[in-house]
């Protein structure tokens, strides 16, 4: 079970048929949206091959993330070095007894044992 993000409705509207008022609360669902049939097959499925799709894991419009460009280049300089570092880095555990963070609106591991 994930939690969602709660977010005020600030404007009157209808979202897939269902009348928002504004000062409504909504849950946003951040697994969810990036699961959506709309980005591409089979999306609950983890591809590796897969192009990139948009997603909403640093949030979206107003709620972006300002960390997220440094995350992303964190990550394009981070993983190959350590890959390099370690080439034969691998799971020390079968992928389905990776822990996972159940009840957080970030959705992830909560640890990722490793063997190299």
């Amino acid at each position: 079970m994930h939690s969602g993000i709660p977010r005020g409705v600030t404007t009157d509207t209808t979202l897939s048929g269902q009348r928002l008022a504004a000062g409504d609360i909504v849950v946003v669902s951040l697994p969810s949206a990036n699961r959506d049939a709309a980005l591409g097959e089979d999306m609950d499925t983890f591809d590796i091959t897969r192009k990139a799709a948009r997603h909403v894991a640093f949030g979206h419009g107003v709620h972006h993330c300002l960390g997220a460009p440094l995350a992303r280049m964190e990550m394009r300089t981070a993983f190959p070095a350590l890959f390099r570092r370690f080439p034969g880095l691998r799971l020390a555990v079968p992928i389905d007894e990776v822990p996972l963070r159940a009840y957080s609106f970030v959705y992830g591991v909560s640890s990722l044992p490793v063997a190299w």
